[in-house]
């Protein structure tokens, strides 16, 4: 449905629906995109649409800002859903703007929406009309279009951030849906500046999800006979309005933000952002293993301590479940955050793989080869090596333990910080032996 076919309101249609506006001047938010001399808005201004991709959280105006694109420069509107479209629909669309033009020359504007769900030769198919410009291609995403997008397709339009609506935003369109006469609430029901202020913050950024929450608690106030406040809490009270996507964007946002308040030692943020996980439905079990992960990766031997009290939090929540368990991934979180760190290992262990990818196979010296048999022991298997436990200190000065190639290879570099530091002087003392051996294996 356009703009055009919205002239006559139909009582079916959802209020969201209803009062997507029709105008420029009606549509709120995005001033980064939509002030004055903003390319989004020149175009409209100019009805010259270009092609691009739109893309941010729900409820932003993604798809009201497409067809205000089309509206401005009377092009025909053909809309595709990602998650029921195919080929054969991108077909028909690109068939159907071939004959507006050839017959009318009246342009086209294919807009998907969720286009981060079609796959490589489903982008790929309209990728040819888009050069040419049989049709202006706009597509709409929550997901980062880098991953989602082929390249192909990103080097031929231009991609636009669009916003989480902030309260105040979220206020002027609830202010004009209990206002508007025709297509809102047209005054039937007066809302407290309190409860408008309780649902702006509840809607979380999406103007959608605000109307969709005052559409139900006005037809609950008339089935009740009760006021829209009354009304309007009994809606908000049956469950959390954040936003989170357990395998978008904004999932993998909020555990980045963990990881990193942990890593800055920073208690306070990593609760936080903890809690805004839970809060979002994230399973817990995964953010205990997150959290293992942290305690090697940034912690490592500047604690040993992390790494066990990381694997009791997982251990609890698998036993206790929720919500005992989640205290002791806050328990586990809050000690990362404030522990010693380090990401030493993390550092030694990538160079170690790289150093085996780049070598190959390198044989392992006779010395350290295992001799269980005869044949092993005529062959020199473990002939020359040196029982550590026999020498001076249980260390044999000069020894190595590498192939030759690799003789001065140093992974392990030891911070100062925590228990790591007195790791790294008796590494450095060992070290020192071994530059001082008369025995030394390579020379």
């Amino acid at each position: 449905m356009t703009l055009a076919d919205r002239t006559v309101t139909d009582p079916r249609r959802p209020l969201a629906d209803r009062l997507r506006p029709r105008q420029l001047t009606e549509f709120v938010g995005q001033p980064h995109l939509l002030a004055p001399g903003k390319p989004p808005r020149t175009a409209i201004e100019r009805g010259q649409p270009h092609s691009m991709v739109l893309w941010g959280p729900p409820g932003t105006g993604k798809t009201t800002l497409a067809e205000l694109l089309a509206s401005a420069s009377q092009a025909e509107f053909i809309r595709l859903s990602a998650v029921m479209a195919g080929v054969r629909e991108v077909r028909a669309a690109v068939e159907r703007a071939q004959v507006l033009w050839r017959d009318q020359q009246r342009r086209t504007v294919l807009f998907v929406d969720e286009v981060h769900r079609f796959n490589k030769a489903q982008q790929d198919a309209f990728l040819p009309y888009v050069e040419d410009g049989t049709l202006t291609f706009i597509g709409a995403t929550t997901e980062n279009p880098g991953f989602a997008l082929n390249n192909a397709l990103l080097s031929r339009v231009r991609v636009y951030v669009l916003n989480a609506l902030d309260a105040a935003a979220i206020g002027q369109v609830v202010e004009r849906a209990l206002a508007e006469p025709e297509r809102g609430l047209g005054g039937r029901w007066p809302l407290a500046e309190e409860a408008r202020n309780r649902l702006a913050q509840a809607a979380d950024g999406d103007a959608r999800r605000a109307l969709i929450w005052l559409e139900l608690a006005a037809e609950l106030a008339e089935a009740r006979g009760e006021t829209l406040e009354i009304a309007l809490a009994a809606v908000l009270s049956d469950g959390s309005g954040r936003r989170f996507d357990r395998g978008g964007d904004l999932f993998y946002d909020q555990i980045s933000a963990l990881h990193k308040a942990v890593r800055g030692s920073s208690p306070d943020a990593a609760l936080y952002w903890l809690a805004r996980m839970l809060d979002g439905g994230c399973d817990p079990l995964y953010i205990a293993r997150r959290v293992v992960r942290m305690a090697s990766e940034d912690i490592g031997n500047a604690d040993p301590r992390a790494l066990p009290l990381a694997l009791n939090a997982w251990e609890a929540q698998e036993r206790l479940g929720s919500p005992e368990g989640e205290l002791a991934i806050a328990q586990a979180v809050v000690y990362l955050a404030v522990a010693a760190k380090s990401n030493a290992v993390y550092t030694a262990f990538g160079a170690a793989r790289r150093d085996v990818e780049r070598y190959g196979t390198l044989e392992v010296p006779p010395h350290l080869r295992n001799a269980p048999t005869a044949l092993a022991r005529e062959l020199g298997h473990g002939t020359g090596y040196r029982y550590a436990h026999d020498e001076p200190n249980a260390y044999a000065a000069g020894e190595c333990y590498f192939p030759e190639p690799l003789k001065e290879a140093r992974y392990y570099q030891p911070t100062v910080n925590g228990l790591e530091g007195r790791i790294g002087e008796k590494l450095e003392r060992l070290r020192e032996l071994d530059r001082n051996s008369q025995r030394r294996r390579y020379r």
